[in-house]
């Protein structure tokens, strides 16, 4: 079992919601986060109710202008174990947050572009001024499929941010996201600290 499992899940789940979306943001959000946890992988039974969200907010919802990225090289991602991840950058990703403007690094996996299921998937992992406090301390991830980006934007809804394997128990090689990833401001939306110690 990997973290693809879940990769798989959110982007499946994310793509009936845009063709059938419910009748107002929260709804839509709330029935995202109510699938997300009937179908992890990792938080199993009962120690599901450890899982928890910040409340949906449309202000965490925005569109992104999207550059790519030239003659990126390919490089070692660390991870919390120790086996690293070879990535490249895909492209960059600016956008406001309460007037705060601010940029994301989109990333493409190497061991991922062969990958029948996952040769379009990218990877936006980031830390924030909630990071270690209210939400998990090795940051958050976001995904995205390469269709997604119309021209040159991208929609990011960090109400579908979600933690890492790790978050939860040990053994796994999650990616760290990178400094350049780390965000300064507090982005209150998607998935909060597990509350359950490991």
């Amino acid at each position: 079992m990997t973290q693809r499992n879940l990769i798989l899940i959110f982007l499946v789940f994310t793509a009936s919601y845009c063709q059938g979306q419910p009748t107002s943001f929260s709804d839509s959000t709330l029935q995202f986060q109510k699938a997300y946890v009937a179908n992890h992988e990792v938080v199993l039974n009962d120690d599901k109710k450890f899982l928890q969200f910040f409340p949906p907010d449309s202000t965490m919802r925005v569109w992104a202008t999207f550059a790519p990225a030239k003659n990126a090289k390919w490089f070692s991602m660390k991870t919390s174990g120790t086996t690293s991840q070879v990535y490249r950058k895909y492209g960059l990703l600016t956008f406001k947050i309460h007037d705060t403007l601010l940029r994301l690094n989109v990333y493409q996996s190497q061991s991922l572009m062969t990958s029948k299921d996952y040769s379009d998937y990218l990877f936006v992992p980031f830390t924030d001024n909630t990071s270690g406090n209210e939400s998990y301390g090795g940051g958050r991830y976001l995904d995205y499929k390469m269709q997604e980006i119309h021209g040159n934007k991208l929609l990011i809804d960090f109400n579908k941010a979600y933690n890492p394997y790790c978050a939860y128990t040990t053994g796994y090689n999650c990616p760290i996201p990178p400094a350049e990833n780390d965000l300064k401001v507090a982005i209150t939306a998607g998935e909060k600290v597990y509350l359950k110690k490991h």
